[in-house]
């Protein structure tokens, strides 16, 4: 009998230390699949220019989920916007950016210089890293109080414009290019007649929102020049009170993108960040652009999504009366250039 208790009490205590033992070893696995998904948790940064926070919302949660589903890594995202200009001085600067976004290839050109984008930066990615593009357009008050229709009224005495700063938004270089190249067009005095409609701006914002802001809630100004992506938001958030004036002439905008390689590398980034940029590409993601106002660069995308764009005279930056982005910028918005030369404010 003793024997028996004796045995039984073994047994008890053998199966006290399987049970005890199995649930620290559960606890054990449990804190180290803990720790390992905390290891795979991925911080991006994206710097992008004044008018994409809505489009990057919608895009980043679609891309969190396919990076998870892809790899099993969860991934948080952050985006700084701004100016485009000011914002790639800031990642010059120091910002630590993994990928940026910006109003035009120029701005990305510059953080090349500084030593932090790799030099075949345009060749990375399709359509010379630019994954949509837009255009320029008037925003007017609702029944075009002034009956502003071309680029021809912006010079009218009676006409206030509100369009950002060339120096600091790159969506405002694009703005100045399509008006230049209206005169051009017309056989005007090009440099005349970009003078007297600045002279004609009301308030001169550091980027393109913050002219939204100035000409739709502070309502000055009579038109406001930008993006056509930027005035359609403007119409599906305030229904009825303004409208969309297409010029005659305009120009094809091309925001463009980039991994920011030497901070990528350094954060251990660059397979994340490559991913980010070229799903940007994707069937879903140009569907995304598009229901966000950009046009997309995927021909199938763009039929589907045409009526949303109407049809529009559009030069290049390519065009022979700029020649590209590195003549542009030195002629017209470098120190000292056209610009400077022609804003006496």
């Amino acid at each position: 009998m003793f024997h028996r208790l004796k045995q039984f009490k073994l047994y008890l205590i053998f199966g006290l230390i399987i049970v005890l033992g199995g649930a620290y070893w559960g606890f054990y696995l449990h804190q180290l699949h803990q720790a390992d998904q905390a290891s795979t948790k991925l911080t991006l940064t994206n710097v992008s220019y004044d008018p994409t926070r809505e489009f990057y919302t919608t895009y980043d949660q679609y891309f969190q989920k396919y990076w998870q589903q892809k790899t099993g890594q969860q991934i948080n995202i952050n985006v700084s916007n701004g100016g485009s200009g000011k914002q790639a001085n800031a990642v010059i600067d120091g910002n630590q950016a993994d990928v940026v976004t910006l109003a035009g290839a120029q701005d990305i050109t510059s953080i090349q210089k500084a030593g932090l984008i790799d030099k075949n930066w345009e060749q990375a990615y399709p359509h010379h890293s630019a994954p949509y593009t837009s255009t320029i357009v008037f925003l007017v008050r609702k029944n075009n109080p002034k009956h502003i229709q071309d680029w021809d009224d912006l010079v009218k005495a009676n006409v206030k414009s509100i369009t950002p700063n060339p120096k600091t938004s790159g969506g405002a270089r694009w703005n100045f290019l399509a008006a230049w190249a209206y005169a051009n067009a017309h056989h005007l005095n090009a440099k005349q007649f970009v003078k007297k409609m600045y002279q004609n701006v009301a308030v001169l914002d550091a980027g393109s929102r913050d002219a939204t802001t100035t000409f739709v809630q502070n309502q000055q100004g009579d038109v406001l020049v930008t993006w056509e992506n930027e005035a359609k938001l403007t119409l599906k958030e305030h229904p009825g009170k303004y409208e969309i004036v297409t010029p005659s002439i305009s120009i094809k905008t091309e925001p463009s993108v980039a991994v920011v390689n030497q901070v990528a590398k350094s954060r251990h980034t660059t397979k994340v960040a490559n991913a980010y940029i070229k799903q940007l590409y994707s069937t879903k993601a140009q569907r995304i652009i598009a229901q966000n106002f950009y046009r997309p660069t995927n021909q199938k995308v763009a039929q589907a999504y045409k009526s949303e764009f109407p049809a529009v005279k559009m030069v290049t930056i390519d065009d022979p009366q700029f020649g590209g982005w590195a003549k542009v910028q030195q002629k017209f918005f470098a120190d000292n250039g056209i610009f400077d030369q022609i804003y006496t404010k």
